[in-house]
């Protein structure tokens, strides 16, 4: 059996898991939020966290194994314009995700801390969120540019 293709296929399927989970979960994180109840964010809040650290943080570590193996495979140069743009944006989405879900268990564990009390959330959940929120964005732009830049391997330089 040729290796390229289940390569291949790992590479599309890990990278639907890594993208659509990591929508998924601050879609979902996001609106748990909107309704400003401790209980809903705290509630969701662990169930994204656990997504993100099981299917996110995995396939995460698959991408660029099954990527490298892929590109090589199919003959491409590793230092390849297209892969070495590729390389940056998946260091930056990661170096975005990465505090994201420390964030993300601060804002839940925030949110438990005000739902068993029976209080607001405070400043500092709003802070949290906000953070969390802003790193989410280049993440996700960064993840949008990887899938171009494999699609297209435009000669860049």
């Amino acid at each position: 059996m040729e290796l390229y293709p289940i390569v291949k296929w790992v590479h599309i399927l890990s990278s639907t898991v890594l993208f659509g989970f990591g929508a998924g979960t601050a879609w979902y994180f996001w609106n748990a939020h909107l309704t400003r109840d401790p209980a809903t964010i705290a509630g969701v809040g662990r169930m994204v966290v656990r997504a993100d650290w099981i299917f996110t943080g995995t396939s995460g570590f698959i991408q660029p194994a099954s990527g490298i193996m892929l590109a090589y495979i199919a003959g491409y140069s590793l230092i390849e314009p297209w892969l070495v743009v590729s390389y940056a944006l998946y260091g930056l989405a990661f170096a975005c995700w990465a505090p994201v879900v420390g964030l993300q268990i601060r804002a839940q564990r925030l949110a438990q801390v005000a739902s068993e009390g029976g209080a607001p959330l405070g400043p500092d959940y709003a802070r949290t969120i906000r953070l969390w929120f802003g790193l989410g964005w280049p993440a996700f732009a960064a993840l949008l540019g990887v899938f171009w830049l494999m699609i297209a391997k435009p000669a860049l330089w």
